[in-house]
């Protein structure tokens, strides 16, 4: 069987290369795309990000990718944030002005109280599972270090949203999952064996979601 396609969103924000590089590394085709065609092709999407949410969000609605993703998630299709990408999902943020977010996950992104630590919180940190995800599935057990970049942290309305935290200050969430929807606040294309096998994951979940979508389809 093919490997399936997972589509970098290209929205001019991010460390698009690295992310599209480790996908391949796992077993993806990846590409790094910002054509709707392409985007409602792929199996599978990601949706990256380093910089601030407003510009993030202004540039995915400039080029209507907020309402591609939108649709592919409405369609069943896997969607990862990563770092910004992560924050993004959630329905707002405070960052240098309030602005709206996609809205995918309930919730709003604030600042992350490091309570008298160094911000940007920048480095390698233990990351504790919460609950069972296939995202994770494989990793730990218990606590997985990851490699963080960000000032702002994603506050699940529903803590049942919550896959996984991180403690810097305060404890907040770092690998968030609603439905097909996952988010990642750190970068698992910069976390080693761990972050490697994060994303092999997705890319099975990707995998798995295509096939029983053609067995559907094959049945009827």
């Amino acid at each position: 069987m093919s490997r399936p396609l997972v589509a970098v969103v290209d929205y001019g924000m991010g460390n698009r290369r690295s992310v599209e590089k480790a996908l391949e590394h796992v077993g993806a085709r990846a590409t790094i795309t910002a054509d709707p065609g392409l985007l409602g092709r792929a199996d599978g999407l990601v949706l990256p990000g380093v910089g601030a949410f407003p510009k993030g969000m202004a540039n995915l609605r400039e080029r209507g990718l907020d309402r591609v993703l939108h649709s592919r998630v409405a369609d069943g299709t896997p969607l990862l944030g990563v770092c910004l990408g992560m924050q993004m999902l959630f329905d707002s943020s405070v960052e240098l002005e309030p602005a709206a977010g996609l809205g995918l996950i309930p919730g709003e992104v604030t600042p992350l109280a490091g309570q008298g630590r160094r911000l940007p919180h920048i480095g390698w940190n233990t990351v504790r599972l919460e609950r069972a995800c296939p995202l994770t599935d494989g990793l730990g057990p218990g606590e997985v270090p990851f490699y963080h970049v960000h000032s702002y942290a994603a506050r699940p309305r529903d803590p049942a949203d919550v896959v996984a935290s991180a403690e810097y200050g305060e404890r907040f969430a770092t690998i968030v999952q609603r439905g097909i929807v996952f988010g990642v606040q750190f970068h698992p294309e910069k976390s080693s064996r761990d972050g490697l096998a994060l994303l092999a994951r997705f890319v099975e979940i990707v995998a798995a979601k295509r096939a029983a979508g053609r067995a559907a389809a094959t049945a009827a």
